[in-house]
């Protein structure tokens, strides 16, 4: 399985939170969780995109 935008996404989010907190840095902190939140998003937006895809194909099946 490929990995899409939302998980990369996710994961730089985790890295920023991290280093935020490591560096006492509030707002690197704050911007790596709403990236990470975005990610989970963009996450949703593409299994939702892939189920439609899926289901598309299924009836092109069906009626051929």
């Amino acid at each position: 399985m490929r990995k899409g935008k939302g998980t990369v996404q996710k994961g730089k989010g985790k890295v920023k939170e991290v280093a935020g907190k490591a560096t006492g840095n509030e707002r690197m902190e704050m911007e790596g969780k709403a990236e990470k939140a975005e990610g989970k998003t963009r996450e949703g937006m593409e299994s939702a995109r892939d189920a439609a895809r899926k289901s598309g194909d299924a009836m092109k099946r069906r009626t051929s």
